[in-house]
């Protein structure tokens, strides 16, 4: 049994050399009915023991209850190293599914709303204290409340999955000096050729200043600084020298080391944060959405992130590197993070390995009740989750667009609804917070944003020639847009960049086509349209519906559904457990073909 599971370092954008992780075993305890603090849990043992970072729900925590869990309590003294003395002692989270408090000693330290987020709690200066940390996480079946993919009824079906409740990703210590930076805000300027670094702090003091330098593995590139006494956000603007700029790209990811150090009146380091940043702008012209200036076919593939034994956690680090490696060996460069907010170490890997994806929030769970009809009812919470996930994920080169919401949908009303609230809210809020990349209002359905940077549509239609009749009008500005039931309202087609952001889904289950039963029993086996009758099928198909997206000169990407099957959901290029079910290199081949958009000049 692995005592510390995922021990590498949660957050490869702002490393110190004082951490611990927490990950491992802790104490227990499922709490029914949310009577936990009424019943003194705060205060006694818990009666069970859990594998952190693993959910309640997955075998690997070694609990394994898929039942509804209302509520759940964790607790663990942890000792605080004697050498952090001088330090103030940060206990971060990187998910908690869905309302987590969090006690040290005794007393409320922090609490936050949202799976998806990561949040963070000052325990103060504790160096040699051991400190006994209190969670309870609650995770009700009942209201609106973020998702995604995770099933709201007892059994899975369909593309709902197993449950995640409680702590699913990495829990670490970090000691930090009293005077500190708070975060890195990495900001990368191809056509200055220049990278701008923003770095609040804890507080300012006279003298001090900003030190900002990069380097690659051919040594220092550049370096720069600034005052940081006058701002509570010092920025400080490197410039990188010609001869030693080299754009981040899928052919060439390459990244420079950064680090940042507040540096004292006299000289002396105060605080130290080691990051990096690849440099690369994202640009659009017309219908086409630019890397680097140049047309990059966008051949995503959607990735759910969920594993067998452990759910929404990676098993590994090494998980994480396999199934981007798993992807591009099938033709495609990037993904859709689909209805999942990924950790930071698979954002890392992607920017390592050169992997385009957009960053999605996972916002199912929303679905209307009461005057409003079946309009959808986001709540506020779901924007400042939204701007807490833009925040952490800012820093990463592989991210190429945000979407913070998928598949809603509008029914006409003769008033504003909350939905458009929230839809408008979510878009403006990616805008402010990251001008540099593309925002999409909505994936598929819904449009409601009049100016969304990118116009998309979900197409599950399984032959090929209907499916390019489908498509075809994009060349004269009438794109096939989603209707859902008379349910899917979206204001009309603006000449945006457009591509068919889920398609395919075919599905294909070798074990089931020997078993006929399977087909007809949604929660065994379930994909899109009718099932092939075998793998020639299923190539003949996956080429003709790609083909036709290549074809297409105004099309700049698409993303198959999907990676992996998922439980029930078998329209995967890859099986469950990661093994393929499909000659991968006949999928490569169907997919670089040469994209017509790609070799488009622009006019004039």
């Amino acid at each position: 049994m692995i005592e510390v599971p995922r021990p590498e370092h949660p957050r490869p954008t702002a490393v110190r050399p004082l951490w611990r992780c927490l990950n491992g075993r802790w104490e227990f305890e499922i709490d029914q009915g949310d009577s936990g603090l009424e019943r003194g849990l705060l205060h006694r043992p818990l009666s069970g023991e859990i594998l952190v970072p693993f959910a309640p729900e997955s075998a690997a925590s070694g609990v394994g209850v898929t039942d509804f869990l209302e509520a759940v309590w964790y607790a663990r003294d942890v000792e605080i190293p004697a050498e952090w003395t001088g330090h103030r002692v940060l206990l971060h989270f990187g998910a908690v599914d869905h309302d987590a408090t969090v006690w040290a000693d005794g007393v409320e330290v922090t609490r936050h709303r949202g799976g998806f987020s990561s949040f963070t709690a000052d325990l103060g200066e504790r160096a040699g204290q051991t400190v006994r940390i209190v969670v309870r996480a609650r995770d009700s079946r009942h209201g609106v409340q973020a998702r995604g993919k995770q099933s709201t009824r007892y059994a899975n079906a369909d593309c709902h999955y197993t449950r995640t409740t409680g702590i699913w990703q990495t829990v670490w210590l970090e000691a930090v000096p009293p005077l500190h930076v708070r975060s890195l805000r990495i900001t990368p300027n191809l056509a200055a050729g220049s990278v701008t670094v923003a770095a609040p702090l804890s507080a300012n003091r006279p003298g001090h200043r900003l030190v900002v330098t990069l380097a690659d593995d051919a040594g220092p590139v550049a370096s720069a600084e600034s005052r940081a006494d006058l701002d509570l956000t010092p920025t400080v603007t490197v410039i990188v020298p010609p001869e030693r700029l080299r754009p981040w790209s899928p052919r060439d990811p390459h990244l420079y080391d950064v680090t940042v150090r507040l540096v004292g009146a006299a000289g002396e380091v105060i605080d130290e944060v080691r990051s990096y940043t690849g440099i690369r702008s994202v640009a659009i012209d017309g219908k086409r959405l630019l890397l680097n200036g140049e047309p990059v076919f966008q051949r995503l593939v959607l990735d759910q992130g969920w594993w067998p034994d452990t759910l929404m956690t990676a098993p590994s680090d090494e998980a994480l590197v396999r199934d981007i490696e798993l992807a591009q060996a099938a033709g495609f460069n990037g993904a859709r993070l689909h209805q999942k907010v990924f950790e930071e170490r698979f954002l890392y890997h992607a920017d390592r390995l050169g992997y385009l994806v957009w960053g999605e929030f996972g916002d199912w769970g929303a679905a209307g009740h009461g005057p409003a009809g079946d309009n959808q009812q986001p709540t506020a919470s779901y924007v400042t989750q939204w701007l807490e996930v833009l925040a952490r994920d800012h820093n990463h080169p592989a991210i190429v667009g945000w979407c913070p919401l998928n598949e809603t949908y509008q029914v006409l009303h003769d008033r504003i609804t909350v939905l458009d609230d929230v839809t408008r809210a979510m878009f403006l809020a990616a805008k402010l917070a990251d001008p540099t990349r593309p925002v999409i209002d909505a994936s598929g359905y819904s449009h409601r944003v009049a100016e969304t940077d990118v116009y998309d549509a979900h197409l599950y239609e399984q032959d090929p020639a209907r499916f390019a009749e489908l498509v075809e009008g994009l060349a004269e500005d009438a794109p096939f847009v989603n209707t859902h039931e008379d349910r899917s309202i979206s204001l009309p087609y603006a000449g945006q960049p457009y591509f068919i952001s889920e398609f395919g889904g075919i599905w294909w289950d070798p074990d089931a086509a020997r078993d006929p039963g399977a087909g007809a029993d949604r929660e065994r086996s379930w994909g899109y349209g009718d099932r092939v009758r075998d793998e020639e099928e299923w190539h003949e198909r996956f080429a003709g519906l790609t083909g036709v997206l290549l074809a297409d000169p105004d099309m700049f990407g698409y993303c198959y559904t999907q990676l992996t099957d998922v439980m029930q959901e078998r329209n995967g290029i890859y099986r469950f457990d990661r093994t393929p079910k499909l000659d991968v290199e006949r999928v490569r081949a169907a997919q670089l073909r040469p994209a017509a958009s790609e070799a488009r000049r622009p006019e004039g």
